[in-house]
């Protein structure tokens, strides 16, 4: 799948290289279609012979967001450990010019 420009990056690093979007149980999944009506990127299709929303498009989602995730009242999804974000935006430096000391 070829990301288009808007997509393609987040603060600088290429999105391919980050891991974070969010993944869909389906024993808790009832396909109310919250997710892929709510999500402004995308991220989701439904699969209506499994009657049930799917990952389409995972590189859509923005880094960070957990929008879904907080919607989804059948707690049927989740996201990486938001721990990664903050390290990573610390390892690339994307927060350079704010004080560090407010970063511990």
């Amino acid at each position: 799948m070829s990301l288009s420009e808007k997509f393609a990056e987040w603060k600088g690093i290429p999105r391919e290289e980050i891991d974070w979007n969010p993944t869909i149980d389906k024993d808790k999944c009832v396909g109310c279609g919250m997710c892929v009506s709510s999500c402004g990127r995308d991220v989701f299709d439904y699969d209506p012979d499994e009657e049930k929303a799917v990952v389409a498009k995972p590189l859509q989602c923005m880094v960070g967001c957990t929008s879904c995730e907080t919607w989804c009242i059948y707690e049927a999804i989740s996201f990486p450990d938001p721990e990664y974000v903050k390290e990573l935006m610390k390892e690339e430096k994307v927060l350079s010019d704010i004080d560090k000391e407010n970063l511990s």
